[in-house]
């Protein structure tokens, strides 16, 4: 490369970050990179990621059991806000009744700093727990989420989705297929909704 004068392609590792500053402690990191979990809704992650299509933009927020992987509940939004949240909440909270004692962990994004998202916890018993500023592998289960995410059906891959519609839809697929269909080797070569099953029985 360096004889034909060529350089390697760069790509931009900026990724959407949702601080906006603190209004005070809001929770102690509960995790402390302790990131699996023995049985379902022990201990679930979430974050946002930003999908940058040719300029425009979407976001998904999704919610990840530590126990199996599985993507519990999801948005994707054009707009990061407070209703993407509360719509990620509704969905996983509709499909599990009981969280009492569940630790929910995310970063210290504006979202999980607000009153209404700590009050929704709080109603269902489950404990808030917060990364340390500027310290993203205090989120690890969610960020090599997003990076498998992203090798497997975005990055370099682009130029497939005409328009950010099409790539919203292919983020679903995505999903249900890693939950459904993705076998990993950790869940003794079954995927993660499978792996649930199987040990409920």
């Amino acid at each position: 490369m360096v004889m034909l004068k060529l350089k390697p392609l760069k790509r931009n590792k900026r990724k959407y970050s949702s601080y906006k500053g603190t209004v005070g402690k809001i929770a102690d990191n509960l995790i402390e990179r302790d990131f699996n979990a023995e049985n379902p809704n022990e201990k679930w992650y979430t974050d946002v990621t930003e999908f940058n299509l040719r300029g425009e933009k979407c976001y998904l927020s999704p919610i990840l059991d530590g126990y199996n992987g599985e993507i519990i509940s999801h948005n994707i939004s054009k707009s990061p806000n407070l209703e993407q949240i509360n719509d990620m909440l509704k969905k996983a909270f509709d499909k599990n009744t009981n969280l009492e004692g569940l630790i929910f962990h995310s970063d210290q994004g504006w979202q999980y700093q607000h009153e209404s998202y700590q009050q929704r916890l709080k109603n269902k018993g489950i404990k808030q727990s917060m990364s340390r500023k500027g310290n993203s592998m205090d989120n690890g289960m969610m960020e090599n989420f997003f990076g498998l995410l992203k090798t497997e059906m975005f990055y370099d891959q682009e130029d497939k989705y005409k328009t950010l519609d099409e790539l919203i839809i292919a983020i679903d697929d995505y999903i249900n297929y890693y939950n459904y269909d993705r076998i990993k080797v950790k869940l003794k070569g079954l995927s993660p909704v499978n792996y649930r099953l199987q040990s409920s029985n």
